[in-house]
């Protein structure tokens, strides 16, 4: 089903009208945990096409909103969904993590924070941003794709060992390592550019077709890597996290367990009293909390949204409060 263009009708609770470019996961637990309310500044630092940011503006009449993304055809969608909100809302074409350093973000501070992390519907149907497996799609898997080398180029220039930590750790896949040394065996006489190409060096090292799960996991891994995309929210969670005001809220929608991981260690360790190492005496450190994680465990979809977007079913979220 196609969005229409003509001007959103605000809905509180919902992401507005039906979209074609992507599907917005957890909405109303997104909004549960985010609670907008008042005049707050709140940041949508993945705002894709627009559904969690148009959740958040229809649920709070005097809420303003920063849209963020570092994908241009992301933030052209959503100017176009967040119409009616225009004047509430702010564009801003970065990465989520530079969102910190925003001169009315530093000034005022965000009463809540979302990221919504991984890629959305849009990218991976447009064979042009090559994300997906399918035949024939050239590998290039850039979140800007004005920006930085593509996947292609990143396979073509990859020591073995680079790359099969990628396929290791990132794709879990046990076979990492000679898939790696499958592609630089390769590359020494073809290039390995296309889906088709990558496809066939995992087939190779299974020696079999590879599952639709096995080549996700690889070209998912693929994806991370080229984009830094761990390392990036490694350095966004402290930064947001220091630009929250007391009691501002930061939810994050993972669909990566080590991005979730990364998550879940960052929330335990800012909700903990003391972190000074067990062998010290006397505790060194700050001594109190930095705020209370809220989701002791991630928040999944339900199995009704699981079974109208199947693209939802690794989604966890995770949401944390800063101290008042």
């Amino acid at each position: 089903m196609s969005e229409s263009r003509g001007t959103p009708t605000p809905d509180p609770g919902s992401a507005g009208p039906v979209s074609s470019y992507h599907e917005p996961v957890l909405v109303a637990e997104v909004l549960e945990y985010l609670a907008p309310a008042g005049d707050g500044l709140y940041l949508d630092g993945t705002v894709g096409g627009g559904g969690h940011s148009h959740a958040i503006l229809a649920a709070c009449d005097g809420c303003r909103l920063l849209a963020v993304d570092r994908d241009p055809d992301a933030l052209a969608e959503a100017r176009s969904r967040l119409e009616a909100f225009r004047p509430r809302v702010r564009f801003l074409h970065q990465r989520f993590h530079e969102a910190a350093e925003d001169p009315e973000v530093r000034d005022r501070g965000l009463d809540g924070a979302l990221l919504d992390l991984g890629v959305s519907s849009h990218q991976l149907d447009a064979d042009e941003r090559g994300f997906a497996f399918r035949r024939g799609v050239g590998l290039d898997m850039r979140m800007n794709p004005q920006r930085g080398p593509t996947a292609a180029e990143f396979l073509a220039r990859a020591d073995e060992e680079e790359l099969g930590t990628v396929f290791r750790e990132l794709g879990e896949e046990r076979r990492g390592r000679q898939l790696a040394r499958e592609v630089v065996k390769r590359r020494q006489t073809e290039r390995v550019d296309t889906s088709d190409d990558l496809v066939a060096a995992l087939t190779v090292v299974l020696q079999r077709p590879p599952s639709p799960s096995e080549k996700a996991r690889i070209f998912q891994a693929l994806r991370i890597a080229v984009n830094r995309e761990l390392e990036i929210l490694e350095e966004a969670l402290p930064a947001l996290r220091d630009v929250l005001v007391g009691g501002g809220t930061l939810v994050v929608l993972a669909y990566h367990s080590l991005e979730d991981r990364i998550v879940k260690h960052a929330f335990r360790e800012w909700s903990k009293a003391c972190i000074c190492p067990p062998q010290l005496p006397i505790c060194t450190c700050r001594g109190e909390p930095l705020g209370e994680t809220l989701t002791r465990k991630p928040v999944y979809p339900s199995d009704a949204e699981v079974e109208r977007n199947p693209r939802a079913r690794s989604a966890r979220l995770r949401a944390w409060r800063k101290v008042a």
